[in-house]
Protein backbone atom coordinates (compact mmCIF):
# COMPACT_ATOMS: atom_id res chain seq x y z
CA UNK A 1 0.00 0.00 0.00
CA UNK A 2 1.46 3.51 -1.15
CA UNK A 3 1.87 5.80 1.74
CA UNK A 4 -0.25 9.19 1.74
CA UNK A 5 3.11 11.12 0.28
CA UNK A 6 3.26 9.01 -2.47
CA UNK A 7 -0.43 9.33 -3.23
CA UNK A 8 -0.84 12.43 -2.60
CA UNK A 9 1.94 13.51 -5.04
CA UNK A 10 0.44 11.11 -7.96
CA UNK A 11 0.03 13.71 -11.09
CA UNK A 12 -3.49 13.59 -12.65
CA UNK A 13 -3.81 12.05 -15.48
CA UNK A 14 -6.84 11.33 -17.82
CA UNK A 15 -7.15 7.62 -16.96
CA UNK A 16 -8.33 8.57 -13.82
CA UNK A 17 -10.53 11.16 -14.09
CA UNK A 18 -12.10 9.79 -17.19
CA UNK A 19 -13.71 6.61 -15.39
CA UNK A 20 -16.98 6.27 -16.57
CA UNK A 21 -19.49 6.82 -13.28
CA UNK A 22 -23.13 7.34 -12.46
CA UNK A 23 -22.39 11.11 -11.68
CA UNK A 24 -22.27 12.17 -14.62
CA UNK A 25 -22.23 11.27 -18.57
CA UNK A 26 -18.89 10.61 -19.68
CA UNK A 27 -17.80 8.33 -21.86
CA UNK A 28 -14.07 6.71 -20.40
CA UNK A 29 -10.99 6.81 -22.70
CA UNK A 30 -8.68 3.56 -21.71
CA UNK A 31 -5.02 4.38 -21.76
CA UNK A 32 -5.52 7.90 -22.89
CA UNK A 33 -3.25 10.22 -20.09
CA UNK A 34 -2.39 13.63 -20.50
CA UNK A 35 0.24 15.56 -17.57
CA UNK A 36 -1.29 18.03 -15.46
CA UNK A 37 0.63 20.82 -16.48
CA UNK A 38 -1.63 20.53 -20.12
CA UNK A 39 -4.93 19.78 -18.70
CA UNK A 40 -7.99 21.76 -17.52
CA UNK A 41 -7.03 24.15 -20.40
CA UNK A 42 -10.64 23.26 -21.95
CA UNK A 43 -14.24 22.72 -20.71
CA UNK A 44 -14.10 19.12 -21.13
CA UNK A 45 -11.50 18.75 -18.82
CA UNK A 46 -12.94 20.66 -16.29
CA UNK A 47 -16.19 18.15 -16.04
CA UNK A 48 -14.28 15.15 -16.61
CA UNK A 49 -11.77 16.48 -13.52
CA UNK A 50 -15.04 17.09 -11.37
CA UNK A 51 -15.95 13.01 -12.27
CA UNK A 52 -12.11 12.30 -10.60
CA UNK A 53 -12.92 14.25 -7.09
CA UNK A 54 -16.21 12.90 -6.80
CA UNK A 55 -14.48 9.20 -7.74
CA UNK A 56 -13.25 9.05 -4.13
CA UNK A 57 -16.41 8.51 -2.46
CA UNK A 58 -16.73 5.26 -3.70
CA UNK A 59 -13.57 4.10 -1.90
CA UNK A 60 -15.01 4.55 1.80
CA UNK A 61 -16.61 1.69 2.32
CA UNK A 62 -14.98 1.39 5.53
CA UNK A 63 -15.81 4.78 6.63
CA UNK A 64 -19.59 3.54 6.84
CA UNK A 65 -18.51 0.05 8.07
CA UNK A 66 -16.57 1.64 11.12
CA UNK A 67 -19.49 4.08 12.07
CA UNK A 68 -21.28 0.70 12.66
CA UNK A 69 -18.90 -2.22 14.13
CA UNK A 70 -17.07 0.73 16.36
CA UNK A 71 -20.53 1.20 18.21
CA UNK A 72 -22.54 -1.69 20.29
CA UNK A 73 -24.84 -2.22 18.12
CA UNK A 74 -22.63 -4.43 15.73
CA UNK A 75 -19.85 -6.81 15.92
CA UNK A 76 -16.73 -7.63 13.41
CA UNK A 77 -17.31 -10.94 12.36
CA UNK A 78 -15.69 -12.42 9.43
CA UNK A 79 -14.08 -15.72 9.05
CA UNK A 80 -12.11 -15.45 12.00
CA UNK A 81 -10.53 -13.39 14.54
CA UNK A 82 -7.89 -12.44 12.39
CA UNK A 83 -9.83 -12.08 9.47
CA UNK A 84 -9.45 -8.58 8.69
CA UNK A 85 -7.53 -7.49 11.59
CA UNK A 86 -7.85 -3.73 11.29
CA UNK A 87 -11.69 -4.01 11.34
CA UNK A 88 -11.42 -6.49 14.38
CA UNK A 89 -9.37 -4.29 16.82
CA UNK A 90 -11.78 -1.28 16.00
CA UNK A 91 -14.56 -3.79 16.91
CA UNK A 92 -12.34 -4.49 20.04
CA UNK A 93 -10.81 -1.00 20.32
CA UNK A 94 -7.88 -2.13 20.49
CA UNK A 95 -6.76 -0.49 17.34
CA UNK A 96 -2.78 1.63 16.57
CA UNK A 97 -1.77 3.71 14.67
CA UNK A 98 -0.71 1.03 12.39
CA UNK A 99 -4.03 0.05 11.80
CA UNK A 100 -4.10 -0.95 8.00
CA UNK A 101 -7.53 0.03 7.78
CA UNK A 102 -6.58 3.78 9.26
CA UNK A 103 -4.69 4.02 6.68
CA UNK A 104 -6.58 3.56 4.07
CA UNK A 105 -9.03 5.69 4.95
CA UNK A 106 -6.67 8.61 5.78
CA UNK A 107 -4.97 8.25 2.21
CA UNK A 108 -8.29 8.21 0.31
CA UNK A 109 -9.53 11.29 2.20
CA UNK A 110 -6.63 13.01 1.56
CA UNK A 111 -6.78 12.14 -2.00
CA UNK A 112 -9.88 13.63 -2.21
CA UNK A 113 -8.85 17.14 -1.19
CA UNK A 114 -5.67 16.79 -3.14
CA UNK A 115 -7.73 16.20 -6.46
CA UNK A 116 -10.58 18.91 -4.98
CA UNK A 117 -7.44 21.24 -4.73
CA UNK A 118 -5.49 20.38 -8.22
CA UNK A 119 -9.39 22.14 -9.34
CA UNK A 120 -8.99 24.73 -7.52
CA UNK A 121 -5.30 25.65 -8.77
CA UNK A 122 -6.74 25.50 -11.93
CA UNK A 123 -9.61 27.89 -11.39
CA UNK A 124 -8.68 30.59 -13.23
CA UNK A 125 -7.05 29.09 -16.32
CA UNK A 126 -10.56 29.16 -18.75
CA UNK A 127 -14.25 30.65 -18.28
CA UNK A 128 -17.61 28.71 -19.44
CA UNK A 129 -20.70 28.75 -18.61
CA UNK A 130 -21.76 26.63 -15.50
CA UNK A 131 -18.33 26.99 -14.62
CA UNK A 132 -19.53 28.46 -11.01
CA UNK A 133 -21.73 25.81 -10.02
CA UNK A 134 -19.54 23.30 -11.19
CA UNK A 135 -16.84 24.63 -8.71
CA UNK A 136 -19.81 24.66 -6.01
CA UNK A 137 -19.62 20.76 -6.30
CA UNK A 138 -15.78 21.03 -5.74
CA UNK A 139 -16.08 22.87 -2.67
CA UNK A 140 -18.82 20.23 -1.25
CA UNK A 141 -16.99 17.70 -1.86
CA UNK A 142 -13.73 19.19 -0.43
CA UNK A 143 -15.69 19.71 3.00
CA UNK A 144 -17.51 16.15 2.76
CA UNK A 145 -13.88 14.79 2.76
CA UNK A 146 -12.33 17.34 5.23
CA UNK A 147 -15.43 16.25 7.72
CA UNK A 148 -14.73 12.60 7.51
CA UNK A 149 -10.71 13.64 8.26
CA UNK A 150 -11.73 15.31 11.38
CA UNK A 151 -14.78 12.93 12.54
CA UNK A 152 -12.18 10.11 12.29
CA UNK A 153 -8.70 11.54 13.45
CA UNK A 154 -9.80 15.45 15.36
CA UNK A 155 -6.81 17.85 14.34
CA UNK A 156 -5.57 17.09 10.58
CA UNK A 157 -3.63 19.12 8.04
CA UNK A 158 -5.12 21.52 6.01
CA UNK A 159 -4.39 22.91 3.16
CA UNK A 160 -7.03 24.37 0.19
CA UNK A 161 -5.46 26.33 -2.31
CA UNK A 162 -2.40 23.43 -3.58
CA UNK A 163 -1.28 20.33 -4.00
CA UNK A 164 1.10 18.87 -1.66
CA UNK A 165 4.29 18.06 -3.38
CA UNK A 166 7.32 15.88 -2.62
CA UNK A 167 8.86 18.90 -0.72
CA UNK A 168 5.64 19.70 1.40
CA UNK A 169 5.92 16.23 3.58
CA UNK A 170 8.01 17.75 5.96
CA UNK A 171 5.77 21.17 6.37
CA UNK A 172 3.03 19.10 7.72
CA UNK A 173 1.06 20.09 10.64
CA UNK A 174 -1.98 19.47 12.06
CA UNK A 175 -4.41 22.43 12.03
CA UNK A 176 -6.80 22.52 15.17
CA UNK A 177 -10.27 21.28 14.40
CA UNK A 178 -11.94 24.24 15.08
CA UNK A 179 -9.85 25.75 11.57
CA UNK A 180 -10.78 22.71 9.44
CA UNK A 181 -14.47 23.07 10.28
CA UNK A 182 -14.24 26.78 9.84
CA UNK A 183 -13.04 25.71 6.55
CA UNK A 184 -15.70 23.30 6.11
CA UNK A 185 -17.84 25.49 6.66
CA UNK A 186 -16.22 27.85 4.21
CA UNK A 187 -16.63 25.66 1.65
CA UNK A 188 -20.13 25.14 1.97
CA UNK A 189 -21.33 28.17 2.03
CA UNK A 190 -19.47 28.98 -1.21
CA UNK A 191 -21.54 25.99 -2.52
CA UNK A 192 -24.67 27.21 -1.03
CA UNK A 193 -24.30 30.23 -3.14
CA UNK A 194 -24.08 28.63 -6.36
CA UNK A 195 -25.11 25.23 -6.88
CA UNK A 196 -28.22 24.74 -8.46
CA UNK A 197 -31.59 23.56 -6.38
CA UNK A 198 -31.85 19.96 -8.48
CA UNK A 199 -29.40 17.93 -10.97
CA UNK A 200 -30.21 16.18 -13.76
CA UNK A 201 -27.56 13.42 -13.37
CA UNK A 202 -28.25 11.25 -10.06
CA UNK A 203 -25.24 11.44 -7.66
CA UNK A 204 -24.35 14.99 -8.37
CA UNK A 205 -24.79 17.21 -4.85
CA UNK A 206 -27.35 20.47 -5.20
CA UNK A 207 -27.99 23.53 -3.05
CA UNK A 208 -29.87 21.80 -0.72
CA UNK A 209 -27.24 18.50 -0.13
CA UNK A 210 -24.55 21.55 0.86
CA UNK A 211 -27.44 22.87 3.40
CA UNK A 212 -27.70 19.45 4.84
CA UNK A 213 -24.23 18.70 5.21
CA UNK A 214 -23.76 22.20 6.71
CA UNK A 215 -26.91 21.56 8.78
CA UNK A 216 -24.79 18.25 9.83
CA UNK A 217 -21.39 20.05 10.27
CA UNK A 218 -22.79 22.56 12.45
CA UNK A 219 -24.85 19.96 14.95
CA UNK A 220 -21.59 18.43 15.55
CA UNK A 221 -19.70 21.44 16.33
CA UNK A 222 -23.07 22.20 19.11
CA UNK A 223 -24.10 25.14 16.89
CA UNK A 224 -27.30 24.64 17.91
CA UNK A 225 -29.30 27.38 16.52
CA UNK A 226 -27.40 27.99 13.70
CA UNK A 227 -28.08 24.31 12.51
CA UNK A 228 -31.85 24.80 12.99
CA UNK A 229 -31.98 27.74 10.77
CA UNK A 230 -29.64 25.76 8.48
CA UNK A 231 -31.91 22.77 8.27
CA UNK A 232 -35.17 25.45 7.32
CA UNK A 233 -33.79 25.56 4.13
CA UNK A 234 -34.11 21.95 3.44
CA UNK A 235 -37.38 21.00 5.38
CA UNK A 236 -40.29 20.14 2.85
CA UNK A 237 -37.45 20.05 0.30
CA UNK A 238 -37.74 16.23 0.26
CA UNK A 239 -40.35 13.34 1.49
CA UNK A 240 -40.60 10.39 3.71
CA UNK A 241 -40.86 7.14 1.63
CA UNK A 242 -44.39 5.92 2.81
CA UNK A 243 -42.19 2.43 2.59
CA UNK A 244 -39.54 2.58 4.99
CA UNK A 245 -37.41 -0.88 3.41
CA UNK A 246 -38.12 0.25 -0.14
CA UNK A 247 -35.34 2.87 -0.05
CA UNK A 248 -32.38 0.59 0.50
CA UNK A 249 -33.67 -1.73 -2.62
CA UNK A 250 -32.19 -1.10 -6.30
CA UNK A 251 -35.49 0.34 -7.33
CA UNK A 252 -35.83 2.84 -4.24
CA UNK A 253 -32.34 4.51 -4.62
CA UNK A 254 -31.95 8.51 -5.72
CA UNK A 255 -35.67 8.59 -4.22
CA UNK A 256 -37.97 11.41 -2.82
CA UNK A 257 -35.93 10.71 0.55
CA UNK A 258 -32.43 10.76 -0.69
CA UNK A 259 -30.59 13.86 -0.24
CA UNK A 260 -26.46 12.46 -0.81
CA UNK A 261 -25.70 9.16 -2.56
CA UNK A 262 -22.50 7.44 -3.48
CA UNK A 263 -23.65 6.21 -6.95
CA UNK A 264 -22.12 2.58 -7.75
CA UNK A 265 -22.45 0.61 -11.16
CA UNK A 266 -22.05 -3.59 -11.53
CA UNK A 267 -20.85 -2.87 -15.40
CA UNK A 268 -17.50 -1.07 -14.64
CA UNK A 269 -14.44 -3.19 -15.89
CA UNK A 270 -11.79 -0.79 -14.20
CA UNK A 271 -11.21 -3.35 -10.97
CA UNK A 272 -8.48 -5.54 -9.93
CA UNK A 273 -7.63 -6.82 -6.35
CA UNK A 274 -4.07 -4.56 -7.57
CA UNK A 275 -6.44 -1.64 -6.90
CA UNK A 276 -9.98 -2.57 -5.86
CA UNK A 277 -10.97 1.18 -5.23
CA UNK A 278 -10.47 1.17 -9.34
CA UNK A 279 -13.66 -0.34 -9.36
CA UNK A 280 -16.66 1.65 -10.01
CA UNK A 281 -18.62 -1.02 -8.08
CA UNK A 282 -19.31 -1.24 -3.98
CA UNK A 283 -17.37 -3.77 -2.80
CA UNK A 284 -18.23 -3.06 0.30
CA UNK A 285 -21.60 -4.55 0.13
CA UNK A 286 -19.75 -8.35 -0.18
CA UNK A 287 -18.64 -7.82 2.90
CA UNK A 288 -22.14 -8.07 4.56
CA UNK A 289 -23.63 -11.52 3.69
CA UNK A 290 -24.15 -14.90 4.81
CA UNK A 291 -20.86 -16.86 4.52
CA UNK A 292 -21.65 -20.20 1.74
CA UNK A 293 -25.27 -18.84 1.18
CA UNK A 294 -27.30 -21.21 -0.61
CA UNK A 295 -30.83 -20.23 -0.95
CA UNK A 296 -33.14 -16.93 -2.81
CA UNK A 297 -32.96 -13.40 -2.93
CA UNK A 298 -29.67 -12.67 -1.27
CA UNK A 299 -25.73 -13.96 -2.36
CA UNK A 300 -23.26 -15.38 -0.36
CA UNK A 301 -20.82 -12.84 1.46
CA UNK A 302 -18.17 -12.82 4.07
CA UNK A 303 -20.52 -12.25 7.31
CA UNK A 304 -19.21 -9.03 8.61
CA UNK A 305 -20.67 -6.20 10.42
CA UNK A 306 -23.54 -8.69 12.27
CA UNK A 307 -25.87 -6.60 14.20
CA UNK A 308 -26.01 -7.92 17.75
CA UNK A 309 -28.91 -9.82 19.27
CA UNK A 310 -29.49 -7.65 21.88
CA UNK A 311 -29.60 -4.73 19.16
CA UNK A 312 -32.14 -6.95 17.57
CA UNK A 313 -34.54 -7.39 20.41
CA UNK A 314 -34.18 -3.74 21.35
CA UNK A 315 -36.50 -2.86 18.59
CA UNK A 316 -40.27 -2.54 19.70
CA UNK A 317 -41.50 -5.60 17.96
CA UNK A 318 -44.42 -3.64 15.69
CA UNK A 319 -41.80 -1.30 14.41
CA UNK A 320 -41.26 -1.97 10.68
CA UNK A 321 -37.41 -1.45 11.02
CA UNK A 322 -36.39 -4.04 12.29
CA UNK A 323 -36.76 -6.48 9.81
CA UNK A 324 -35.58 -3.82 7.12
CA UNK A 325 -32.48 -2.87 8.99
CA UNK A 326 -31.96 -6.90 10.44
CA UNK A 327 -31.85 -10.18 8.61
CA UNK A 328 -32.31 -12.85 10.76
CA UNK A 329 -30.76 -15.17 8.94
CA UNK A 330 -31.90 -18.49 11.01
CA UNK A 331 -35.44 -17.78 10.80
CA UNK A 332 -35.47 -16.66 6.77
CA UNK A 333 -33.34 -19.87 6.61
CA UNK A 334 -35.68 -22.12 8.11
CA UNK A 335 -38.70 -20.75 6.20
CA UNK A 336 -36.74 -20.94 2.94
CA UNK A 337 -34.84 -24.28 2.83
CA UNK A 338 -31.30 -21.94 2.30
CA UNK A 339 -28.52 -22.96 3.67
CA UNK A 340 -25.22 -20.96 4.83
CA UNK A 341 -21.70 -21.07 6.94
CA UNK A 342 -21.47 -19.89 10.11
CA UNK A 343 -18.81 -16.93 10.55
CA UNK A 344 -16.73 -15.29 13.45
CA UNK A 345 -19.00 -14.12 16.09
CA UNK A 346 -22.09 -15.59 14.62
CA UNK A 347 -24.84 -13.41 15.89
CA UNK A 348 -27.83 -14.98 13.71
CA UNK A 349 -28.20 -11.56 12.18
CA UNK A 350 -27.10 -9.87 9.37
CA UNK A 351 -26.93 -6.28 7.58
CA UNK A 352 -30.65 -6.50 5.39
CA UNK A 353 -29.73 -2.65 4.34
CA UNK A 354 -26.28 -3.05 2.85
CA UNK A 355 -25.96 -7.00 2.20
CA UNK A 356 -25.32 -8.51 -0.99
CA UNK A 357 -28.30 -9.47 -3.45
CA UNK A 358 -28.86 -11.98 -6.01
CA UNK A 359 -28.26 -10.21 -9.58
CA UNK A 360 -27.16 -7.07 -8.45
CA UNK A 361 -23.01 -7.84 -9.30
CA UNK A 362 -21.28 -8.09 -12.42
CA UNK A 363 -17.85 -9.07 -13.48
CA UNK A 364 -16.08 -10.25 -10.48
CA UNK A 365 -18.52 -10.88 -8.52
CA UNK A 366 -17.38 -9.54 -4.98
CA UNK A 367 -15.90 -5.79 -6.26
CA UNK A 368 -18.93 -4.80 -8.41
CA UNK A 369 -21.97 -4.63 -6.56
CA UNK A 370 -23.85 -1.18 -7.67
CA UNK A 371 -26.02 -0.77 -4.13
CA UNK A 372 -25.34 2.65 -3.44
CA UNK A 373 -24.52 4.20 -0.12
CA UNK A 374 -27.39 6.71 1.35
CA UNK A 375 -25.08 9.31 3.55
CA UNK A 376 -27.97 11.77 4.16
CA UNK A 377 -31.28 10.81 3.85
CA UNK A 378 -34.52 13.05 5.06
CA UNK A 379 -35.00 11.20 8.07
CA UNK A 380 -31.40 12.32 8.84
CA UNK A 381 -31.96 15.54 8.45
CA UNK A 382 -35.46 15.33 10.24
CA UNK A 383 -34.35 14.20 13.04
CA UNK A 384 -31.22 16.19 13.10
CA UNK A 385 -33.18 19.55 12.70
CA UNK A 386 -35.23 17.98 15.79
CA UNK A 387 -31.89 17.43 18.00
CA UNK A 388 -30.85 21.04 16.88
CA UNK A 389 -34.59 22.54 17.65
CA UNK A 390 -34.48 20.96 20.98
CA UNK A 391 -31.24 21.96 22.07
CA UNK A 392 -30.90 25.43 21.03
CA UNK A 393 -34.16 25.90 23.12
CA UNK A 394 -36.01 27.32 20.56
CA UNK A 395 -38.76 25.04 19.68
CA UNK A 396 -39.64 22.15 21.77
CA UNK A 397 -42.73 21.59 19.56
CA UNK A 398 -41.56 21.70 15.93
CA UNK A 399 -38.73 19.09 16.82
CA UNK A 400 -41.25 17.21 18.69
CA UNK A 401 -43.26 17.34 15.33
CA UNK A 402 -40.01 16.31 13.36
CA UNK A 403 -39.56 13.42 15.71
CA UNK A 404 -43.00 12.07 15.21
CA UNK A 405 -42.31 12.66 11.28
CA UNK A 406 -40.21 9.69 11.64
CA UNK A 407 -41.91 7.47 14.69
CA UNK A 408 -45.20 7.47 12.41
CA UNK A 409 -43.37 6.52 9.54
CA UNK A 410 -41.48 3.92 11.37
CA UNK A 411 -44.90 1.80 12.27
CA UNK A 412 -46.99 3.20 10.23
CA UNK A 413 -49.85 4.15 12.88
CA UNK A 414 -50.06 7.27 14.63
CA UNK A 415 -50.51 5.68 17.50
CA UNK A 416 -46.85 6.02 18.22
CA UNK A 417 -46.64 9.63 18.36
CA UNK A 418 -45.00 10.75 21.46
CA UNK A 419 -46.58 13.60 23.27
CA UNK A 420 -45.88 16.10 26.05
CA UNK A 421 -42.07 15.90 25.76
CA UNK A 422 -39.57 18.53 26.08
CA UNK A 423 -36.08 19.49 27.02
CA UNK A 424 -33.96 16.64 28.52
CA UNK A 425 -36.85 13.76 27.63
CA UNK A 426 -36.92 14.84 24.45
CA UNK A 427 -32.78 14.53 23.51
CA UNK A 428 -32.94 11.31 24.71
CA UNK A 429 -36.30 10.96 22.36
CA UNK A 430 -34.22 11.64 19.44
CA UNK A 431 -30.86 10.19 20.16
CA UNK A 432 -32.76 6.93 20.59
CA UNK A 433 -34.95 7.40 17.46
CA UNK A 434 -31.54 8.22 15.37
CA UNK A 435 -30.57 4.52 16.67
CA UNK A 436 -33.23 2.65 14.99
CA UNK A 437 -33.74 4.88 12.15
CA UNK A 438 -29.96 5.31 11.23
CA UNK A 439 -29.04 1.77 12.34
CA UNK A 440 -26.19 0.27 10.50
CA UNK A 441 -25.79 3.21 7.82
CA UNK A 442 -22.30 3.94 9.42
CA UNK A 443 -23.87 7.05 12.01
CA UNK A 444 -24.03 5.47 15.08
CA UNK A 445 -20.18 5.61 16.88
CA UNK A 446 -20.30 8.95 15.80
CA UNK A 447 -23.50 9.98 16.89
CA UNK A 448 -22.20 8.58 20.10
CA UNK A 449 -19.17 10.21 20.39
CA UNK A 450 -20.49 13.50 19.68
CA UNK A 451 -23.34 13.34 22.15
CA UNK A 452 -20.95 11.61 24.87
CA UNK A 453 -22.98 8.65 25.48
CA UNK A 454 -19.82 6.85 23.82
CA UNK A 455 -17.92 5.63 26.92
CA UNK A 456 -21.23 4.18 28.76
CA UNK A 457 -22.70 2.43 26.03
CA UNK A 458 -19.58 0.89 23.81
CA UNK A 459 -17.24 -1.77 25.53
CA UNK A 460 -13.72 -0.77 25.79
CA UNK A 461 -14.33 2.40 25.09
CA UNK A 462 -11.49 5.02 26.94
CA UNK A 463 -12.39 8.38 27.84
CA UNK A 464 -10.54 11.35 25.76
CA UNK A 465 -8.73 8.54 24.25
CA UNK A 466 -11.26 6.81 21.79
CA UNK A 467 -13.29 9.99 20.51
CA UNK A 468 -11.04 9.86 17.49
CA UNK A 469 -8.34 7.21 16.03
CA UNK A 470 -4.88 7.18 15.81
CA UNK A 471 -3.05 8.87 13.13
CA UNK A 472 -1.35 6.51 10.86
CA UNK A 473 1.96 6.20 12.14
CA UNK A 474 3.19 6.43 8.14
CA UNK A 475 1.89 9.64 8.10
CA UNK A 476 4.26 10.41 11.46
CA UNK A 477 7.27 9.02 10.64
CA UNK A 478 6.93 10.76 7.11
CA UNK A 479 5.82 14.15 8.10
CA UNK A 480 6.51 13.91 11.46
CA UNK A 481 2.82 15.12 12.51
CA UNK A 482 2.09 14.71 16.29
CA UNK A 483 -0.43 11.55 17.65
CA UNK A 484 -3.50 11.84 18.98
CA UNK A 485 -3.30 11.41 22.99
CA UNK A 486 -3.56 7.59 24.45
CA UNK A 487 -1.95 6.14 21.42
Amino acid sequence: MKNLKTILLIILVTSVFNRCTNHVDYEAIEGYQITADVYLQQESDYHAALVGTYDPLQWLFFNIQIGTIASEISLCGGESATDYIGLQQIDNMTHYPENDVLTRIWQWLYEGVNRANYMEENKPNIEFDGKESLYGEVYFLRAYYYFQLVKFFGDVPLFTEFRLTAGDSGNLVRSPKEEVYAQIELDLQNAIAVLPNSQAEAGRVNKYTAYALLGKVLLYQDKFTEAASTFDNIIGVYSLLGDYATQFLRFGENGPESVFEIQYTNTSNWYDWGCPQCSEGNYGIIMNGPRGWNGPEYAQGWSFNVPTEDFYNSYHPQDLRRDATILNIEEFATATGASYTEGYNHTGFFNNKYIPRAGESGGQIELNYLTNYRIIRYADVLLMAAEAYNRSGINDNLALSYLNQVRIRAFDDDEFELNNLSGANLTNAIWEERKFELAMEGHRFFDLVRTSQASSVIPGFIQGKHEVFPIPQQEIDISGLTQNPGY
